[in-house]
């Protein structure tokens, strides 16, 4: 009898150690600027307790844009990167970085606007020529924005790289910058004040109804952790659900950025539906791959077998 209850005990502390142990799993991310709706889709997931339900723990780094969120995970430092401009992960996979997309991060480019002080005589796209205007980093989906702002509209226009939304506004407001770039949170207060004026957005370029940024990983870490990447996509599809249809989620993404829940439900329900933030589907490949060779990100358009490699999306189970 006593080996019997030995043998049970025996097996249950397989069965929980097995659970700690995987409750233990890390994944390392970077993460693009810091306070936006779509970027905070982890962090909120993180606070709620839903990636944990999936066994993963997340370190989230914050960066100040999609250049420096990839190269930390083409150097292998991090595990997953969010926020990555599509024509970047196009240009470094080109280059035989290893890169995988393991989802679509944002779709659409409406989120994101281009801005003057509200002194500025700057009324339009086609008034850019000869003057400066702002994007985050190389390879950002504001830098693929502004080179088409540029190829379509101003091909005199000087497109100049300036961080995040917080250090852009500062160049805007001190005259380093003629056009600066926000996403909300960022800018809507200078808005509603009138100190800034929106001359453009996101969507007036070939981006519209195009994915814009990405979910990536290392094509090593796919390879070696694919259990932990699949938990990780099966969290944020979870998480977005959540935040789409529970205002307990409005209330952590507002105490995460430090506004009102008003001000989150304005942002999430006036920039950024539902569909434009699911995983599960690149959208506008057709015109993504010709325009990467027209924006010059890559050098010839990418074959449908790069394509197969370069995304691998996990199904939904």
């Amino acid at each position: 009898m006593n080996k019997q209850i030995t043998g049970v005990l025996s097996a249950l502390f397989v069965v929980i150690a097995g659970t700690c142990a995987r409750a233990e799993d890390t994944l390392r991310l970077t993460v693009g600027q810091r306070g936006l709706w779509d970027t905070a889709i982890s962090e909120v997931g993180q606070r709620a307790g839903i990636f944990k339900m999936h066994g993963l723990a997340l370190e989230i780094l914050w960066t100040q844009g999609s250049g420096e969120t990839q190269q930390a995970v083409i150097g292998g430092s991090v595990d997953i990167g969010t926020g990555v401009g599509i024509m970047g992960a196009l240009s470094a996979y080109s280059k035989a970085a290893p890169v995988r997309v393991i989802g679509a991060e944002m779709t659409g480019a409406g989120d994101l606007f281009w801005y003057v002080r509200a002194d500025s005589p700057i009324k339009s796209l086609a008034e850019l020529n000869g003057k400066t205007v702002a994007y985050s980093t190389v390879g950002s989906s504001t830098h693929g924005v502004v080179n088409a702002f540029v190829k379509q509209y101003a091909p005199a226009a000087k497109p100049t790289q300036t961080g995040g939304p917080a250090a852009t506004l500062t160049a805007v407001m001190s005259g380093q910058v003629d056009v600066g770039w926000a996403a909300p949170p960022f800018g809507l207060d200078q808005l509603d004040r009138k100190e800034i004026r929106q001359i453009a957005t996101g969507n007036d370029t070939v981006f519209k109804g195009q994915t814009v940024r990405l979910l990536i990983t290392n094509s090593a870490t796919l390879a070696s952790r694919k259990d932990a990447v699949d938990r990780y996509l099966a969290g944020y599809r979870e998480t977005i659900d959540w935040m789409y249809s529970d205002t307990a989620a409005l209330k952590t993404y507002a105490e995460f950025v430090g506004i009102t829940e008003e001000k989150a439900k304005r942002i999430r329900d006036g920039f950024f539906p539902k569909s434009s933030v699911s995983p599960d589907k690149i959208t506008g490949l057709d015109l993504i791959v010709p325009d990467a060779v027209a924006l010059k990100f890559t050098p010839v358009p990418l074959t449908k077998e790069q394509l197969a490699e370069l995304i691998q999306i996990p199904a939904i189970k």
